[in-house]
C-alpha cells in the first residue's frame, strides 16, 4: 500500500470507523486507540489486507470489530468480571431528545455483541447486508436474522419511552 493510498483510505474511512468503535465500546478514547491500531496495522509488513480479496472499508470495519472484542476480553481477563456497558448519561438528559439518545445508546450497548455490531453497521453506518456479512464472517441470512432480533430487543427495551413521544 502506497502512502497516497493509505492517506486516501484514512481520509475516506476514519470518521465512520471511529463512530463504529465508539458505539461498540461507549468510549471515545478507546475508539481513537482502536482506529489508530487498525490503521497502523495496515503499515506493517505482516498485514493481512489484500485488495484482491476485499475492499479496504470492509477490511477496516472487521479490524475495528476485532480490536474492540480483544479490548473487552483483555479487560474481562484482568478483572475477572464481565465489563458492564458504560453509562452514557449526559448533563443534557433533562431535554427529552438528549435523554432519548442516551437511552437508545445504552440500550444498544446492552444488546449481545453479535447483534450490537450488526445493528451499528446497518443503522448508523448504512452498510449493505452483504458487506456486513463479509465484515462479521456470516451468511447474509444470519445477518438479517440478528438484525431483526436486535431491533426487536431494542423495541422491547425502549417501549416505556414510546408513550412519552409527542
Amino acid at each position: 500500500m502506497t502512502l497516497a493510498e493509505f492517506t486516501r483510505g484514512f481520509d475516506d474511512h476514519h470518521l465512520a470507523l471511529f463512530r463504529f468503535a465508539c458505539r461498540l465500546t461507549g468510549s471515545a478514547a478507546d475508539a481513537e486507540d482502536i482506529v489508530q491500531e487498525c490503521f497502523l496495522a495496515l503499515l506493517r509488513a505482516d498485514c493481512g489486507f489484500d485488495p484482491r480479496r476485499t475492499h479496504l472499508r470492509t477490511y477496516l470495519f472487521g479490524a475495528v470489530r476485532n480490536q474492540a472484542s480483544k479490548r473487552f476480553r483483555r479487560r474481562e481477563d484482568a478483572t475477572g468480571e464481565v465489563e458492564a456497558p458504560p453509562d452514557l448519561r449526559s448533563p443534557e438528559s433533562e431535554v427529552l431528545r438528549g435523554e432519548m439518545q442516551a437511552c437508545v445508546a445504552r440500550a444498544v450497548l446492552e444488546l449481545p455483541e453479535t447483534q450490537r455490531e450488526i445493528l451499528i453497521l446497518s443503522h448508523y453506518e448504512q452498510m449493505p447486508l452483504a458487506e456486513i456479512a463479509e465484515v462479521v464472517g456470516l451468511e447474509v441470512g444470519a445477518v438479517k436474522s440478528r438484525l431483526q432480533r436486535a431491533r426487536g430487543a431494542l423495541r422491547e427495551m425502549l417501549a416505556e419511552y414510546q408513550e412519552r413521544l409527542p
